[in-house]
């Protein structure tokens, strides 16, 4: 296993690991954001006039716990497709450089590598993402496992929402393209004020979060609107009793969920939620890329020692 490989996993497994730790910090808020977006107003009256109401729903019924129904499913989403992202991104970025020949990556080179990357995670992580939505989404206390939530339909069923995931690509490439321009040029200046034949610079943890909550927040304000609509498409028709209705609409199309949300909360129906979306994602990233950049390190220490050891492993099977 080469050198490159080794840097491709490290980062991976140190995205993933970012990834959960951020997830669950936050995971109550995120149900409460779920739950309140799902929510389509019909005939002027709706359940949630905002996720405080969510919230209190939960605590007035003695269901607080239930904020954290699916929390397993997401944590497999967030450490899977966090793997197969950061690890795309990594191999992608490091391929084209050993192709092109660049010192470094270009902007529009870098938003095709990330899009590329998060194609690759939305096709792997699709059904898991589709289950975490509907098992948030269902009553308090009534949250089917993810077998059965990934079993109670068709093939299809558990892959609704591909389209947009993949339109939403745009998000992470938008994020990490930002994050990474605005990191280099804030280490190439501290680079610059210690002097060229100084120690590398490294990203404080501070830093990576004020610059995980900008990169993020940019990204969300442009795709909040599809993000609106993939949540409409991905959870369970369900009844006021909160049980799943037996008989399963007909699949829903983007175009379908944007014109019912237009016609029945008009243009602003497709930012309800921004606020609480702009919280739980921007606190989520920064998180994220701040324990990502403080444990990287130590990651490619433990990956590279147990790649050793591997080696060594083989070298005596292959003598005795």
């Amino acid at each position: 296993m080469g050198a490159g490989d080794l840097e491709s996993i490290s980062e991976a497994t140190s995205g993933a690991i970012g990834a959960i730790v951020s997830t669950t910090i936050l995971y109550p808020l995120d149900t409460c954001k779920t739950k309140y977006q799902a929510e389509l107003q019909a005939h002027g009256h709706r359940k949630y006039r905002n996720i405080t109401d969510v919230l209190l729903e939960a605590l007035s019924t003695g269901r607080v716990l239930s904020l954290y129904q699916g929390l397993g499913t997401k944590n497999l989403h967030s450490f899977i497709g966090q793997f197969v992202y950061f690890y795309g991104y990594s191999y992608f970025k490091r391929l084209y450089l050993d192709r092109s020949g660049a010192r470094s990556i270009g902007t529009k080179a870098n938003l095709v590598i990330a899009a590329a990357a998060g194609a690759c995670t939305a096709i792997v992580t699709q059904p898991l993402d589709t289950a975490s939505l509907r098992m948030q989404t269902s009553a308090f206390g009534k949250s089917k496992s993810l077998w059965k939530t990934l079993t109670e339909g068709s093939l299809s069923e558990a892959f609704d929402g591909l389209g947009i995931s993949l339109l939403l690509t745009s998000n992470p490439a938008i994020q990490y393209t930002v994050f990474d321009q605005l990191k280099q040029r804030l280490l190439k200046d501290q680079q610059t004020s210690k002097g060229k034949d100084s120690s590398p610079v490294v990203l404080s943890a501070f830093s990576a979060f004020l610059l995980g909550a900008l990169s993020k927040t940019i990204a969300t304000i442009i795709t909040f609107p599809a993000i609106r609509c993939k949540v409409m498409i991905q959870v369970a028709d369900t009844s006021d009793d909160g049980e799943k209705k037996p008989k399963r609409k007909p699949p829903k199309t983007l175009l379908g969920v944007a014109c019912a949300i237009l016609r029945k909360e008009g243009i602003l129906g497709f930012f309800k939620g921004i606020e609480a979306q702009i919280l739980k994602t921007v606190l989520s990233s920064a998180l994220l890329l701040m324990i990502k950049e403080k444990i990287s390190a130590s990651t490619w220490v433990l990956v590279l020692g147990l790649s050793r050891l591997l080696v060594v492993n083989q070298r005596r099977l292959k003598n005795s």
